[in-house]
C-alpha cells in the first residue's frame, strides 16, 4: 500500500513535465507514481488534499553558512562591503562552540524547510573548536533533514596576509585529518542518503595552495565533490594578482579544481574566456541573489553562464548577509535579477524554479535522485501555500503565480517521505526551547550580555 497520496494538485514534476490536476504517490521514501485526474489512484494510508495548490520538488540550497544566523542584521556591518564585513564578523565567530553550532544549524534547517527547501549544503569554514560539523549532523538527524556538509577550511590568518584572526585558521595537517574523519563518519554514498560530505577551502585569499591541492587529492581518492567561493568581489581580483600574479579563475585552474567535481559560489567577475574554460571543464555555479543584492557586490550573469554551458543553482548564502533562509525568496530574486538584466523575455518562474531544483541538484552531483519528482526520485516535495487574497485573479498559470504573486510559504514539506512542515508550521515540538537557547547564544556571540 502507498504511504502518502497527494491529490488534486498542479504538479510540477520536472522541467517540461507538469500535470495540471494530478496526484502523486509516495512509498518507502520514494516517489512511487504520478497520475492525472481520471487515472486510477492507488490506496494510501494517508491522503493529503492539495486542491488549488502547486506541488513542486523540494528546493535545493547549494550554498549556505548556517552558523551566521547567530549574527543576523548585526548593526555595525549592515552597510559594509564584503571584506570589511568579514573583518568585523570573524572575531565574533571565534567563540563558536558545539552548542551554538547545533542551535544555529537546527534553526537554519527549520527555516529552510518553511521556505520549501528539502536538501541543503552548508559551507562550514570556521573551526575555532573541533567537532563542529558533528554537531551539524546531529541537528540534521534530529530534524530528518537531507544534509550535504561541506568541510570548509582556512589556513591564512591576518598575520599571514589573510582576513580571519588566528583563532579561526588551522594548519593543513589538522584540516586534512578532520576531512578524512568526517568522510569516514558521515559520507553516505548509498542511494537516498541523508548525509554526505564535500570539501571546501573557503577562498583563495584564505586557503593555502597546499590545502587547495590536497583537497583535490582527497576528493579523487574518496570520490567527493569540491566547493569554494570564486570571483566574488573585485578586491579578490586585486588580492589574487598581488599574491599569485593571476586572476582568481586562473589560480583555481592551476590548483587542479577545474573539473566536474567542483561547484563554485557567486562567480560574478570572470572574463568571457574564463567562463568558457570552466564550462568546458564541467564546473557548476551557485548564484546567491539575495546576498549579492544585500551586500551590493554585483551578481552572476546567469543567462550568460547557462548559454555557455554552465549549470547554475541557487543558494541562500550566509544569514548574516542575506538575513533569511528562504529558498522561495532566492528563487524569486533570481527571476527578478534575470529579468532586470536580460529583459522580461529572458527569465520566467519556470527557469528560476529549474535553477532552484535541477540546478542545485547538479551542483551537488545528485540529479538522479533529487530536484525532480519523477518516479524513483527521493520523496522530497513541497505543497505551497499562498493566501486567497494574494492569488485573487491568478487563474491561468499557477507556476508563474507562485513567484509573481506571493509571498509563498511551504504549507507542507515532505523530506524522505516524512512530513516535517504541516499547515505552514514545523512538526517539531521542541522548537520553542531551541529558539530560546539560540537567542541566548546569539547574545553571547554578539557580546550583548
Amino acid at each position: 500500500m502507498i504511504d502518502i497520496l497527494i491529490c488534486d494538485a498542479h504538479l510540477y514534476i520536472d522541467r517540461d513535465w507538469e500535470i495540471p490536476d494530478g496526484w502523486i504517490a509516495i512509498r518507502e521514501n520514494r516517489i512511487h507514481a504520478v497520475g492525472a485526474a481520471g487515472q486510477p489512484r492507488p490506496e494510501a494510508r494517508r491522503v493529503i488534499s492539495a486542491r488549488g495548490r502547486l506541488v513542486t520538488p523540494g528546493l535545493v540550497n547549494a550554498h549556505h553558512h548556517m552558523i551566521q544566523n547567530l549574527t543576523r542584521s548585526y548593526a555595525p556591518v549592515t552597510r559594509c562591503k564584503l571584506f570589511t564585513w568579514l573583518r568585523v564578523l570573524y572575531p565574533l565567530w571565534t567563540v563558536l562552540d558545539d552548542e551554538a553550532t547545533y542551535l544555529a544549524t537546527y534553526v537554519a534547517m527549520v527555516e529552510l524547510l518553511m521556505g520549501g527547501c528539502t536538501t541543503s549544503m552548508d559551507h562550514m569554514y570556521v573551526h575555532p573548536r573541533p567537532g563542529l560539523i558533528d554537531a551539524q549532523f546531529r541537528a540534521a538527524r534530529d530534524i530528518g533533514f537531507r544534509f550535504y556538509a561541506t568541510r570548509g577550511s582556512m589556513t591564512r590568518s591576518v598575520e599571514d596576509g589573510g582576513l580571519p584572526p588566528a583563532g579561526l585558521v588551522q594548519d593543513e595537517e589538522t584540516i586534512m585529518a578532520d576531512c578524512e574523519r568526517l568522510v569516514g563518519l558521515f559520507h553516505d554514498r548509498s542511494p537516498g542518503a541523508m548525509g554526505r560530505v564535500a570539501l571546501g577551502p573557503a577562498s583563495l585569499f584564505s586557503a593555502s595552495e597546499r590545502i587547495m591541492r590536497d583537497s583535490v587529492t582527497l576528493a579523487e581518492r574518496h570520490d567527493l565533490r569540491l566547493h569554494t567561493h570564486l570571483a566574488e568581489d573585485m578586491e579578490e581580483d586585486d588580492y589574487s594578482l598581488s599574491m599569485y600574479g593571476c586572476t582568481p579563475t586562473e589560480h583555481f585552474e592551476q590548483m587542479g579544481w577545474a573539473s566536474p567535481r567542483s561547484w563554485v559560489a557567486h562567480y560574478i567577475y570572470p572574463s568571457s574566456s574564463e567562463i568558457d574554460r570552466l564550462a568546458q571543464a564541467g564546473v557548476s555555479v551557485v548564484q546567491c541573489p539575495g546576498s549579492n543584492m544585500m551586500i551590493g557586490g554585483g551578481s552572476a550573469d546567469v543567462q550568460n553562464l547557462q548559454e555557455r554551458g554552465m549549470r547554475v543553482g541557487l543558494g541562500c548564502n550566509g544569514s548574516a548577509t542575506t538575513d533569511h533562509a528562504s529558498m522561495w525568496m532566492e528563487t524569486r530574486n533570481a527571476m527578478l535579477l534575470g529579468r532586470m538584466r536580460g529583459g522580461p523575455e529572458s527569465m520566467g518562474a519556470r527557469e528560476a524554479l529549474d535553477m532552484a531544483t535541477r540546478g542545485g541538484a547538479a551542483c551537488l552531483g545528485w540529479e538522479d535522485e533529487i530536484g525532480h519528482l519523477r518516479p524513483g526520485a527521493c520523496a522530497d516535495l513541497v505543497i505551497w501555500h499562498m493566501s486567497d487574497v494574494a492569488l485573487a485573479g491568478a487563474l491561468t498559470d499557477p507556476v508563474e503565480a507562485w513567484l509573481r504573486c506571493g509571498p509563498a510559504v511551504a504549507g507542507t514539506t515532505i523530506v524522505n517521505g516524512r512530513v516535517l512542515v504541516k499547515n505552514c508550521e514545523p512538526c517539531l515540538p521542541g522548537l520553542g526551547d531551541i529558539l530560546r537557547d539560540h537567542a541566548r547564544q546569539a547574545r553571547r556571540i554578539q557580546q550583548l550580555d
